[in-house]
């Protein structure tokens, strides 16, 4: 169970660095920059509630319900932005 963690932990610092990296690669006049950032997040976000909130061994509604509202506010914050 502990090296499942770990294994979290490295994937979300790697998709921290790709934010970064996209951020400074791809610039500020590109217009689906934000669109990018916030799938990171949502999928950072997905990591985060699955695996150290223990949101798996959760009810299907609740794991249904944070995966919906999460990628949908991900994606309208991304358009919005």
């Amino acid at each position: 169970m502990k090296n499942t963690h770990e294994v979290t932990l490295f994937v979300l610092i790697g998709l921290t660095l790709l934010t970064a990296a996209a951020a400074n690669l791809i610039g500020e006049k590109a217009t689906y920059l934000p669109l990018i950032i916030m799938g990171i997040a949502a999928i950072k976000f997905l990591l985060v509630a699955f695996q150290f909130m223990e949101l798996k061994e959760a009810h299907r509604f609740w794991k249904i319900l944070t995966t919906i509202v999460g990628v949908s506010l991900a994606f309208i914050i991304g358009i919005l932005a």
